[in-house]
């Protein structure tokens, strides 16, 4: 049983789950290795399936990132599927899933070259705080926050992005400085354990807290954002953040390529490999 784990040619960053998963899928019986998806030589097709992992670059050029998951999955079967890649590779998932009526931290989206929209964020809108990021985005890659002082400086940060890209613009949540970004981690059907995240910006380091346990509300929130696709997940992570109105709201649903904090959570990495093995059998 040969399982090839997805990652990048050059990691942006290390990935502290690679080791400990390879170890994992050893001690259940598969043979895994780490491909990039970028390396036109990896040999994908010779693996019997496909894991996404860290293909954490992807973001620089989302269409070939996403040409070549449907190569590959044309072959080989990939996890997450393809169709629920390709939905969460932009961020413009977020209307989808408040139409479905799931809370997330108030969004505004900004198609390439429009400029009004940001306008329409500074003065419709009661947000003190604003963060403005492109809607293809991984490791806070040109994500900034801007105070109420700072306005021209987002103007002119948002004028450089929307030149070149989709652009969201969103409210600030403040309590990611208390109670703090909590990253709910979930694998083969069961939320396994949570972490709370330090505010990553651009250019800054991410602090990731020892595992917690995931409250009632927290649980049940994330499983009402999964619950129409959770079938046919792998893994997933759900990070929430409290609003300043005191209900729990989406920050980011990462289905793609997260980092799920195995070694926070002892039997994580091997729950997880079980569930890879178990979807090479027929």
């Amino acid at each position: 049983m040969k399982v090839a784990l997805a990652s990048c040619a050059v990691l942006p960053e290390p990935d502290p789950d690679a080791t400990l998963l390879v170890d994992a899928l050893h001690l259940a019986g598969a043979d895994a290795a780490i491909l990039a998806w970028d390396d036109p030589t990896a040999r994908f097709d010779e693996a019997d399936v496909i894991v996404l992992r860290s293909t954490w670059n992807y973001y620089r050029d989302v269409d070939a990132f996403l040409a070549w998951v449907d190569r590959a999955s044309a072959e080989t079967p990939m996890y997450n599927p393809p169709h629920i890649v390709r939905w969460n590779a932009k961020k413009t998932y977020f209307a989808d899933l408040t139409a479905r009526g799931v809370a997330v931290v108030p969004t505004i989206f900004a198609p390439q070259r429009q400029g009004a929209v940001l306008d329409a964020a500074l003065d419709d809108r009661d947000w003190d705080d604003l963060v403005i990021k492109p809607t293809v985005s991984a490791a806070s890659f040109q994500t900034k926050r801007f105070r109420p002082s700072e306005r021209e400086a987002a103007r002119a940060f948002y004028a450089e992005l929307v030149a070149t890209r989709d652009v969201m613009v969103q409210q600030y949540m403040p309590d990611v400085e208390g109670h703090g970004e909590r990253a709910l981690v979930w694998i083969d059907g069961e939320l396994t354990h949570a972490v709370r995240k330090s505010a990553r910006l651009a250019g800054g380091d991410e602090a990731v807290s020892d595992a917690l346990a995931v409250s009632d509300e927290e649980r049940a929130f994330a499983e009402g954002v999964l619950a129409p696709f959770a079938a046919e997940l792998l893994y997933a992570r759900v990070d929430v953040v409290r609003h300043p109105a005191g209900d729990l709201r989406l920050m980011e649903l990462e289905l793609l390529e997260p980092s799920l904090f195995l070694a926070q959570r002892r039997g994580a990495a091997d729950k997880l490999a079980r569930a890879i093995v178990k979807r090479l059998r027929p």
